[in-house]
């Protein structure tokens, strides 16, 4: 068929509004955030059901036409993007936006993949409930993407990954086929978990249409804190003090540095100081229950009494209301976007064993600094799971794409230190065009055969996100 004919042939399927093929119109779908990606596409398709999307994958796959699933476009590996010049059209997600069902009792909710994440949070919040995926850009991101992705956040240290958040899945598959897997079983060992190998494929294995997703009781009590320290060492030990005392209550455990939170208070709007003085590092720390039987704010007293004693902290501030638990999550959610403010930024999502995080930053830091004189880590995130967004400002008053242009070489410094500490080079973001070619260098020849059977198998003309991941 020519162009012009199978657009005639989509717009058949789904009505010629919702085949975007103007370019102003297909515009917010062909660069994402931090502007790194960039690209074109002949079509942008927008179904608005799981059958709509199934007959757009009959007609590629009948006419081998490279689909590029998106959500809400806020990926931070390319994996969204079409690629210029390679006729990839791309399937956005966003009009499959319903909640299907909400089961207070047994503590599930069925969405669709469009469903933006805040829209779930508020849902699942009118039934005293919570689905605890927390991110910086939950107020656009959708569950789909998320899914896709395999997305942390900041409650990865409590409740785990997305993950271990999905019970079941609806997903299309390359051939237009439907997998109709959207259980609601906590147990269930009839065979592979099917649903697995689509969290966290990045669409190349799938369309995830359609999720079922385990709801939490909501904390009947929340502390919040922010504390000022020295060093990540002290970090890490104040971690375990805090464990020792609240164990799984411990919710959230962010590490920042100094220059983090400068960019923060600077950039953001109404954003100050919650301390008197400055410090080199700080930690966010979150305590949640369910039960009114547990007194938090004793616990926390104690966590602060044995972490002072030990000389761990130089200061500590309790969040002394609701608005200010938001204000202290407010510094922490801004300060990948505030970097922009600064110039480049060269990204690292990396992940090492807990008990290696100061270490790690120790030698990282050291090594960047050296490598690129001037320049200002930025090193902050999830430590209780040993996640680091290990970012790197650019040096003031340097050429910003002269800086950028040491974006491969930088990523070697830091990988191979990540690797020396045995961690990953995609904590939580995933691999999409970004990683793509370091894959092989971290993934025993084993397991890459292992993926692309997996990948052959599934989509065997290779139409679902093309020269993503693999």
């Amino acid at each position: 068929m020519t162009p012009e004919s199978l657009i005639r042939a989509f717009q058949e399927v789904l009505g010629e509004a919702h085949v975007l093929t103007e370019a102003a119109d297909q515009a917010p779908y062909l660069v994402e955030w931090r502007d790194r990606f960039k690209g074109s596409t002949p079509m942008v398709l927008r179904p608005g059901s799981t059958a709509e999307v199934a007959a757009c994958m009959k007609l590629a796959d009948a006419h081998d036409v490279a689909i590029v699933p998106q959500g809400g476009n806020t990926g931070l590996v390319g994996g969204q993007i079409p690629k210029n010049g390679e006729s990839e059209v791309v399937l956005s997600l966003s009009r499959l936006n319903k909640i299907r069902s909400v089961d207070p009792l047994g503590r599930t909710m069925t969405v669709e993949a469009g469903t933006i994440l805040q829209t779930i949070h508020e849902r699942a919040e009118e039934h005293d409930l919570i689905f605890p995926l927390t991110l910086g850009a939950q107020g656009s991101c959708q569950i789909g993407g998320n899914i896709a992705t395999n997305a942390g956040g900041t409650a990865v240290l409590s409740y785990g990954n997305t993950r271990e958040l999905v019970l079941g899945l609806e997903v299309v598959l390359a051939n237009g086929d439907v997998w109709e897997g959207l259980r609601t079983l906590r147990k269930d060992n009839t065979g592979y978990d099917l649903k697995q190998l689509f969290i966290g494929s990045e669409g190349t294995l799938g369309i995830i249409t359609a999720a079922t997703l385990r709801l939490f009781t909501k904390p009947s009590a929340v502390e919040v804190a922010l504390c000022g320290l020295d060093s990540p060492h002290q970090a890490l030990s104040l971690l375990s003090v805090a464990q020792k005392h609240a164990g799984h209550m411990v919710t959230g455990f962010e590490l920042l540095p100094q220059v983090g939170m400068q960019f923060s208070v600077k950039h953001q709007g109404n954003a100050r100081y919650p301390m008197s003085e400055e410090h080199p590092w700080y930690v966010l720390l979150e305590l949640s229950c369910g039960s009114k039987d547990i007194d938090l704010a004793s616990l926390t007293e104690a966590i602060f009494e044995e972490a002072f004693e030990e000389e761990l902290l130089n200061d500590a501030v309790l969040a002394q209301s609701t608005t200010q638990a938001d204000d202290f999550w407010r510094l922490r959610h801004g300060m990948s976007e505030v970097q922009k403010c600064e110039g480049g930024s060269i990204k690292h999502d990396v992940s090492v064993p807990v008990v290696e995080v100061p270490a790690f930053l120790d030698e990282a830091i050291a090594a960047v600094e050296a490598f690129v004189p001037g320049c200002r880590p930025v090193p902050f995130g999830h430590m209780g799971d040993g996640n680091i967004h290990f970012n790197i400002s650019q040096p003031v008053g340097v050429d910003k794409q002269a800086f950028l242009a040491q974006w491969d070489a930088v990523n070697e410094v830091v990988h191979g230190i990540v690797a020396k500490y045995g961690g990953s080079i995609s904590a939580e973001h995933g691999i999409g065009v970004l990683k793509r070619d370091l894959l092989p260098g971290v993934k025993s020849p084993v397991e890459m055969a292992m993926m692309r059977a997996i990948k052959q198998t599934l989509d065997p003309k290779g139409l679902l996100n093309p020269g993503r991941v693999l």
